[in-house]
Formats: C-alpha cells, structure tokens, sequence
C-alpha cells in the first residue's frame, strides 16, 4: 500500500529526498575533507618541519646543548636564518624577506619546489639564491638576475614556489630567499645585536623512535639553555590546533546545511500530510486501523529517507574531490583524499533518523484522522496526546545536540547552540501564533475583497502559516549564525582596512633615524601613523626570587622560557584593539611614585605564577628596573597587530635604548614602493 500511494506522489516525495540529499551531502563532504587533512598531517607530519626533529635557538649554541646534538648522533642538517632587506641589483629595488641558510641535503622529507625543478639541486652547487616566486613575479626577477644580500650579490637560481611546512598564506607575510648555509657569514649580517635563529636537523636512525619520550627527557633542559626541541609529532599537533577554526568552522556549515534540510523535511512532510488526510479517512472507512495508516506513510517517510541519505552520501564524497582545488594555497600538506568510513556512517545514519524524527509530528495527525472526515473536512477527531509531542520534540532536540556535540566538540557550546534554537523557534512560534490570531479578530473588513480574500487565507483550516513562518525565520536565523560567525573568524584573522588603517611598515628604526623617517615620509606628503617603542629587556627575578636560582629549583613554579626570553615590552597610555583587561587595573601613565605598575599577558601571569601585587625585576641593558603587577590582559595573539607579553606605563621607559616600529598608509602600491 506505501509502495502504491508513494508511486501516485513521486514529486512531493522527491521534494522531501532533495532536502535530506543536500543536507547530507554537506555533512559527508566536510566530515570527510576534514579526516582527511588530520590524516595527512599526521602521515606528511616530518614534511612539515623537513626532518623527524629539530633543535633551534636564538643564539649560537652553549657547550651544554653542544653535547646533547653530540649525543643524539650529530646533525644531519643545520640552518641560519634571518629577516633581511634584499636589494634586487637590476631595478634597484628591494624587499623585507627571510633569508635562510641552508645546508645540503635540507629537506630530509619533502622537497624544495622550485621553477625549474632543478634549481632545488642547482643552487646550493654553483651559490645561487632561489627566490620567493611571488616576489620574482612582482619585481619582475628572471633567472639569471642578481641579488644583494648584505656585502655579497648572488645569481637568481630559480623561483622558490614551497619549502616543507610552508604554505602560499605564509610565504605573503614572510617570503623567503635560500641560500648555501656557507655563505651566510659572508654576507655580514651575523653581527652583535642581530636577531639570528640557529636551527639544527635531525633524522632519526629508528622510524619507531617515541617523539613524546624524547620531548619529555631534554625539552626541560633545552629550554634552561635557551634553545628549543620541535618533533614532527609535536609540530602535526600544534598545526591542528591551528587549523582548528578552519575545520571547526566547517563543521558548523555542514551542521547547519543539515538544519536547514531537516527544517526543508518537516515542512514538505507537514503539506504532504495535510493532502493525504482525506486518503487517509478513506482508508479507514475501508477498514483500516490508526497504526495500519500511520505505517504506511512512515515506511515511505523512511525509503526516501534511507535513499536520500545513500545519494547525499555519494554526492558528499564526489564532493570533497574538489576542497583541495580550492584550498590548496591555504593548506599545509598535499592533500590525499581518502574514505571516510566514520564520515559515511554518520551520513547515513543522520539521515535516516532525521528524515524520520523531523517527520513524526506531521505523521502524528493520521492517528487523529476520523472516517467522518471523507465527507467532511472539518470533522474533528480525538485530541492530539500532548505527552507524545513532547517527547517526539525532546527527541528532536536531544539529536541535534548529540549531532552538534560531535561537530562543535564542546558540551557547552552544543548546549548553547541548542537552546540558541529552541529560543529563536519558540519566538518564531509566538510571532505567528499572533498573527493568525490577530488577522481572525482583528482584521479590517473595509479592504478590498482581493485583500481580504488573501489574508483570512492564512488563517483558514489546514493553513501553512505557521509552517512558513517557523521554516523562513528559523533557516534565516541559521544563515544568519553562519555569516557572523565567519565575520568573527575573518575579524581575528585580518588586519582592518578602514580608510585610517596604516598599510605600510618600518621595523627596527633607531630613535637617531627616526626624524629622517619623518621627513622622508614628509616630503611623500604621508604621515606617521603609528609610533611603537621597543624595549628589550629579561626577567632578573621573580617576587624576590632570583631567575638563576628558579632555573636551579626544580619546585620553582615558573616556566623556563620567562627565565631565558629576551622580552621585547613598550609603552603606552592606552589598551589596543586586541586586549582587554581581566584583572587589576590598568595604569597608563606613571607619576614617578613608587614602583612601576605594569601589565601583563595572561600567558605570562600563569607561567610566571603571578597575580595583582606581584614584583618582578626585569634587567633594561644592565640596569635593574622593579616593577609590580598592576594588571593582567587578554591578549588576542590571532589578531595581526603588534601584541606584548608585558606593557609599560608612559614616563618610564622613554630614555633606555629601544628601537621604533613606525606606521603609515600609502595610497597605491608604485606609492609604496617608491617609499621603499
């Protein structure tokens, strides 16, 4: 009989399919996509760093790290690198960039991608330089070219497309040049106050080598010396954690795509429904029980749930064939797509039982559905169970927040998206409940009779007032949760471009050139922006306690790196766009009473085990400065602005060594470059 009746209302039921289809494809293709890049940066984890680990360090190593790289078998490779200007010899233009030394053999995993495939090998043999292409493409660089590095001037062996664990997102902020680790002290850059990273490779004799052990046994002492240990392990964790917005934001499309379909199956089910009731009193005068009726529209509610699911499924993973075509710039690793064994169970099994929970209360009314009614449509039979509405609708919402609790990985935020929902459904409810009342006792009569005639037709018997109006204003709730919520993501991720916002940076400019800074900017008709002070300083010692004598306590509850960091803290008189004070008070200009009040980030506060009252001693060049804890900030790090772990009032710092980070904002990019 389902088979029968469902052959006579192919389209509407196909209508219902469609809905699970594209709710079910968004889920199988993100879910999918997404167990496929944590599992290709599991599998490409030693790619990303070039090698199974590595040992870095601001500083040229002491003796003590010496003999831990001696003990681990010697290095298979090493690096020098820092940010330089590279002067391009034919345009006599030049660029900030990276410059890496680097010896043979890097990297030990992965591959260097170069135009031509060459010059990976060529470079290093006849002391080229391989260039950022993107910045061969701006500057227009041919191969052959020259470049300056400090005192020397190397040939152009080839454009720089990727470098294991690079991306074309990072190589924008940071490009990169590649040079022979051999002539990096030719170029007279490694000078006292340059900000150089030592970075030292290694290739583990034994695949199985435990990364998490070795961590645990030198991270500790690497740390007290001021160097680092970063395993292929440590560095796939740390990229996730990364990528967790991303996916988590990918999660909450496929999320509400599923919604927004399961809201398409309860509305196509309730009009389906509502057409059949007049069948539904014919079979029953015919002899047909309640449950007899209610079986034969749920088994075609669950085979075109089942087949709906099947085909979003299938759609889903043809789908996510074509994520890496789009996203390939942003990703980390060659993406490999595989099958998702876990991604299609809970296609399948999400749309089944949505298909089905989403169309129980439309099925309930059959139960309600008296012979009488063949004849006569407003017959009424027995009263709807309140109880069963209930506990079909606790149903509903207990699995979306068992769905949203999988893809939020949150209790909490599952729970609060949840009530989100039954908030805007209950008020969505209430609104149209109101306007149908309002129109049946308040409507004019003095209207014209097409007027009339249209708006009493949405409080008629069998009316889709409410249907409507619960299904438009919950699907634009939904879309609209999705657009704030990549605003958000995109707001954490992107530097403002308000017609104030500066486009243009100078580092490291001493107080001496600053004035000449100025005037140059001056003479363009531009003008300083932004005036950062930068003030390099250490931690002498923590609430009395002395920074040697917490590194040598091995109960000393303070992290080693605010022992050993070189901070680089400023000054100002008022908080940025990125942080906001949790704790204390902030203090922005010092009266030359006292203690210096400074303020502090939250990482800093907890791993130097300090609250609101505390002294720290930092050591300015020598000169010992104490300072109390006025304030703990948040800090959001995702923001690209110039963020500090520690921030000084005004009227302290103003006569120690620093160096300026100015800011301006040109109008066009020949604008920019002529500055340059």
């Amino acid at each position: 009989m389902a088979w029968r009746d469902g052959r006579a209302s192919q389209g509407k039921l196909f209508l219902f399919m469609a809905s699970i289809v594209i709710g079910i494809t968004a889920v199988v293709s993100i879910q999918s996509f997404s167990d496929s890049l944590k599992s290709n940066i599991d599998l490409q984890s030693k790619s990303l760093i070039g090698a199974d680990y590595i040992i870095d360090s601001s500083s040229p190593v002491n003796q003590r790290v010496q003999e831990v790289i001696d003990s681990l078998g010697g290095t298979a490779g090493e690096e020098v690198n820092f940010a330089s200007m590279v002067l391009f010899t034919q345009s006599g233009m030049s660029k900030l960039m990276k410059v890496r030394g680097i010896t043979e053999g890097f990297p030990f995993y992965g591959k260097l991608e170069t135009r031509p495939g060459w010059a990976a090998d060529d470079f290093k043999k006849h002391g080229g330089a391989l260039v950022d292409a993107t910045v061969m493409l701006q500057y227009n660089l041919k191969r052959g070219d020259s470049i300056k590095i400090g005192n020397i001037t190397l040939p152009v062996a080839g454009a720089l497309k990727s470098v294991p664990g690079g991306s074309a997102l990072a190589s924008t902020v940071a490009p990169q040049v590649l040079i022979p680790h051999e002539l990096i002290e030719q170029t007279g850059l490694i000078q006292l106050g340059s900000r150089i990273a030592y970075e030292y490779y290694f290739v583990a004799e034994n695949e199985d080598m435990d990364m998490e052990a070795l961590e645990d046994q030198l991270d500790a002492m690497l740390d007290a010396e001021g160097a680092d240990l970063d395993t292929h392990t440590a560095t796939s964790r740390s990229l996730g954690r990364r990528y967790g917005n991303f996916t988590r934001f990918l999660n909450l499309v496929a999320f509400i795509a599923l919604l927004l379909g399961c809201i398409g199956i309860a509305s196509s089910i309730h009009i389906y429904m509502n057409e059949k009731l007049t069948s539904v009193a014919v079979l029953k005068c015919l002899g047909a029980t309640r449950i007899q009726t209610f079986v034969i529209f749920l088994i075609q509610i669950t085979a075109m749930g089942f087949l709906g699911s099947v085909l979003g499924t299938l759609a889903g993973l043809l789908l996510q064939l074509f994520f890496p075509l789009l996203l390939d710039d942003f990703l980390p690793v060659d993406m490999v797509i595989r099958l998702s064994y876990p991604a299609v169970f809970t296609g399948l099994l999400l749309g089944l039982s949505m298909s089905v929970l989403f169309a129980l209360l439309p099925l309930m009314g059959t139960l309600r559905v008296v012979p009488l009614q063949a004849l006569r449509i407003e017959a009424r039979g027995p009263k709807r169970s309140k109880k069963i509405r209930i506990l079909i609708l606790f149903l509903i919402f207990l699995a979306i927040y068992l769905f949203s609790l999988r893809m939020l990985e949150n209790w909490l935020y599952a729970f609060f998206f949840v009530l989100g929902l039954v908030v805007a459904f209950s008020a969505l409810a209430g609104v149209a409940y109101i306007f149908v009342k309002g129109i049946q006792n308040f409507f004019p009569e003095s209207w014209s009779f097409c007027a009339r005639q249209s708006m009493r037709n949405l409080s008629r018997p069998r009316n889709q007032t409410m249907t409507m109006i619960l299904a438009i204003g919950v699907g634009t709730f939904l879309i609209s949760t999705l657009y704030f919520t990549k605003d958000m993501l995109l707001a954490r991720a992107t530097i403002d471009r308000t017609s104030e916002s500066p486009n243009l940076l100078f580092l490291d400019v001493q107080k001496e050139q600053s004035a000449l800074v100025y005037q140059s900017l001056e003479r363009q008709d531009l003008q300083v922006m932004e005036n950062i002070p930068i003030v390099t300083m250490r931690v002498h010692s923590v609430k009395g306690r002395g920074a040697k004598e917490l590194r040598d306590d091995p109960d000393a509850n303070v992290g080693r790196w605010v022992l050993n960091h070189e901070f680089r803290a400023t000054y100002r008189d008022s908080l940025i766009g990125s942080e906001s004070v949790v704790q204390g008070e902030w203090v922005g200009m010092h009266d030359g009473n006292g203690i210096v009040p400074i303020s502090v980030a939250q990482n800093f506060a907890s791993d130097a085990s300090v609250k609101i009252g505390d002294r720290v001693t930092f050591d300015v060049m020598g000169q010992l400065l104490p300072t109390r804890v006025a304030s703990v900030r948040e800090v959001d790090w995702g923001r690209m602005q110039l963020n500090f772990s520690v921030v000084f009032p005004k009227n302290v710092l103003e006569q120690a060594p620093q160096f300026l980070v100015l800011t301006t904002k040109t109008a066009d990019e020949e604008a920019s470059a002529a500055i340059q």
